[in-house]
């Protein structure tokens, strides 16, 4: 099966064929850098990451750009709340969220552009605008005029009065239709700013994504991705303005969503204070078994984060590291196996293609044959890699980064009580045991051996 992917706009799975076979483009809406990333911001870079390496596989090549936001109001506030320049609040946290992706494996893309690095192109945009007639400029604000756009809201698939609703617009004086939104602002002297043909200013959220999007990309991207509540106002005013600026042309053929987390039975938000920072989780808890946890679901459909998810991707980890513990003594090398990338093929099916690890693991666990061992490996492997898990050695992850001499002493001690027992001295057997689970080691008989983990 060719890879299959959901089109939010047209609401159909659709067969990919990008532009240029040879290299897609993609597109994916990054962080508003004024604080540290939570969870929820973190699904669409792990399973869009786990995308941009399925096309780089099927198509030889990818040009994958996800913005950074770092010019906008709540940066603003950051700033003034320290009395200190934007860029002190932009740089750090920049820093941060790039620091926090890398730790739960999400590769870094190829391009990252940032708004602040791109306001001669967000003004040439809005030039465009202005002289199509599909944006004015009143009162230093230029504003796009939603009425110019016959095809807005085909997105969303919203009427206008859930549009406005949703969009919770200002009503002012300077807008001819109350849904027409901001794509340049005034600013005050306390505020960032820069120069333009309508004063002194800064630019609005969308067209920050439209120009970068153009300037690196091109007019035509194969995919925009992004989070389900991006879908409106952001995405919608993205297609209005990036279409209306360059002639009619589509600006996006597909587009992702991902859906939600939901914590403690609502939607994970700051507003809401309902929220688990990357930067805190990953210090907390194994970074694998968070992107595990990320992966569980179908992108598209809500997931609902609790402990008890994490331990339970932990547990899963431990069996399929344990696995691969029991067959260090055979050399593989990572192969995908063909029903992996059926699943991903299948609009991104990680909970399938995670069954299949867990069905690969268990056939491992019970082979016996030396070339059927060495096989099962390499598709464990193989099928891993897809996911971007299991690529840690055993005795780091069940160290979860310890000494690997503690992990040989471990080993040490499991060997002497199998002696043991293979001498019938129970006892001394049992005593081992005993040593070891006070130190919280769990040993578990299995046909092919003893595997151990840590509580």
């Amino acid at each position: 099966m060719s890879l299959h992917l959901y089109n939010s706009l047209t609401r159909r799975l659709e067969p990919f064929v990008p532009l240029d076979p040879a290299c897609p483009t993609m597109y994916l809406c990054g962080p508003t850098v004024y604080n540290y990333v939570h969870i929820g911001n973190a699904r669409g870079p792990v399973v869009f990451g786990v995308l941009a390496d399925l096309l780089r596989r099927r198509f030889g090549a990818l040009r994958y750009a996800r913005n950074i936001t770092d010019v906008d109001d709540k940066i603003n506030a950051a700033a003034q709340a320290i009395k200190a320049p934007i860029a002190t609040i932009t740089d750090r946290f920049t820093a941060a969220y790039r620091e926090d992706m890398a730790a739960l494996r999400v590769a870094a893309p190829d391009l990252e552009p940032a708004a602040t690095a791109h306001i001669g192109p967000i003004i040439m945009m809005i030039e465009q605008l202005i002289a199509t007639g599909h944006a004015y400029a009143a009162e230093g604000h230029v504003l796009f005029s939603v009425a110019s756009f016959d095809n807005y809201g085909a997105l969303s698939r919203r009427d206008t009065d859930e549009m406005l609703a949703g969009a919770r617009v200002d009503v002012a004086p300077y807008k001819r239709d109350p849904g027409d939104f901001v794509l340049w602002k005034p600013s005050t002297d306390a505020l960032p700013g820069w120069e333009s043909p309508w004063g002194r200013g800064r630019p609005g959220w969308h067209i920050e994504c439209s120009a970068m999007a153009a300037t690196h990309l091109g007019d035509t991207i194969d995919i925009h991705a992004g989070g389900i509540d991006l879908m409106f106002p952001h995405h919608e005013n993205e297609i209005a303005q990036s279409q209306c600026a360059h002639g009619g042309r589509i600006f996006a053929r597909w587009w992702l969503h991902n859906g939600m987390l939901n914590f403690g039975g609502a939607k994970m938000s700051k507003s809401l204070g309902n929220i688990e920072k990357v930067h805190d989780l990953v210090r907390a808890h194994p970074p694998e078994a968070l992107r595990l946890a990320l992966l569980s679901a179908h992108y598209r459909q809500p997931l609902e984060w609790s402990d008890a998810l994490i331990e339970q991707s932990r547990r899963t980890l431990d069996r399929l590291y344990g696995t691969l513990r029991d067959l260090a003594d055979v050399d593989a090398q990572a192969v995908i196996p063909a029903t992996i990338e059926a699943a991903l093929d299948d609009d991104l099916n990680t909970p399938q293609a995670l069954s299949e690890i867990a069905r690969i693991a268990g056939d491992a666990r019970r082979a016996t044959q030396p070339a059927e061992r060495e096989r099962l490996k390499s598709e464990l492997l193989g099928a891993g890699l897809a996911l971007g898990l299991l690529q840690q050695a055993p005795g780091a992850w069940f160290g979860h980064g310890g000494d690997g001499d503690d992990d040989a002493r471990i080993q040490a001690l499991i060997d002497a009580r199998t002696q043991a027992k293979q001498a019938r001295d129970f006892a001394h057997a049992d005593a081992i045991r005993d040593q070891l689970a006070g130190e919280g080691i769990l040993l578990e008989d299995t046909p092919a051996g003893v595997r151990w983990k840590r509580a």
